[in-house]
C-alpha cells in the first residue's frame, strides 16, 4: 500500500513522512529508508490531528509551499482527483476533494453560502443523515494553514465526544468559518473506501485493476 500511495503522489509531492505506530515503525522505517522518505512514530494512540502534528517539525525544515494529509488506507484515490487536487485554487487555506453517498461515516453540513459548517460522524454518535458529503482521507493545505492555524486550533484542545480523540476532521469547518476552504467532487465514490479489512483490500484492488489506464 505504501508502494502503491507512493507511486500515486510522486509527480506531485517531494517530500514523504509516513506516521507509524510503534508495533510498525521497525518494517515502515526501513521502508522510508529505501524510498528516501521519513518515517516517525505516534507513541500513543490520541488521534490523527496529533498524528499530522508530528510533521511539525518536517514542515519547518523544508518551509514547503503545501502540505498534503492523506489517510494511508485511501488507497483507491485516482490519479485524476489527485491532479486536480494539484491544480485546485492556490488562494484557498485548505483544499480536500469530497464524496456524497448514501448511508455516510462523515458529513459536511453547509450554510446558506455553501460554506462548511460543521461535521457529523458515526464514530463519535453523531445522528448522521441518510445522504450526505463527506471526505476521502484526502487534504492539501499551505504552510501556513499548517503552522498557524492548525497549532492554533490544536492548542483549543478539543476532542471527540465519543472516542475521545483529538481528531482533524473538525478543524475543517472551524478553518471554513475564518478563511477559504475549497472542495471538489472526486472522481468515483469507490475512492473513499478505506483499506481496513481483507475484504477491503480486495474490494479496491479489483476496482483498480478493472479501470483502464490513467
Amino acid at each position: 500500500m505504501l508502494d502503491h500511495l507512493a507511486d500515486l503522489y510522486r509527480p506531485f509531492v517531494d517530500r514523504v513522512l509516513v506516521v507509524a505506530n510503534p508495533s510498525s515503525i521497525e518494517p515502515i522505517g526501513a521502508w522510508a529508508l529505501a524510498h528516501g522518505a521519513d518515517a516517525v512514530v505516534q507513541a500513543e494512540p490520541t488521534g490523527m490531528l496529533d498524528a499530522i502534528l508530528l510533521a511539525r517539525p518536517s514542515v519547518e525544515a523544508l518551509r514547503p509551499d503545501a502540505v498534503w494529509i492523506t489517510w494511508a488506507d485511501q488507497a483507491g484515490v485516482l490519479p485524476a482527483t489527485v491532479s486536480r487536487l494539484a491544480a485546485s485554487d492556490s488562494a484557498a487555506a485548505l483544499t480536500l476533494p469530497t464524496v456524497r453517498r448514501a448511508d455516510p461515516y462523515i458529513h459536511f453540513p453547509r450554510s446558506e453560502d455553501g460554506r462548511i459548517s460543521g461535521l457529523l460522524q458515526r464514530r463519535e454518535g453523531d445522528v448522521m443523515p441518510p445522504y450526505g458529503e463527506g471526505d476521502l482521507g484526502l487534504f492539501a493545505m499551505t504552510r501556513a494553514t499548517f503552522e498557524d492555524d492548525l497549532v492554533e486550533y490544536a492548542n483549543l484542545g478539543a476532542s471527540g465526544a465519543g472516542t475521545g480523540e483529538r481528531n482533524f476532521l473538525p478543524f475543517i469547518p472551524w478553518l471554513a468559518q475564518r478563511k477559504p476552504v475549497t472542495t471538489f467532487p472526486c472522481t468515483d465514490a469507490m475512492e473513499a473506501v478505506g483499506v481496513n479489512t481483507p475484504e477491503d483490500r480486495q474490494a479496491v484492488e479489483t476496482w483498480i485493476r478493472s479501470r483502464p489506464p490513467a
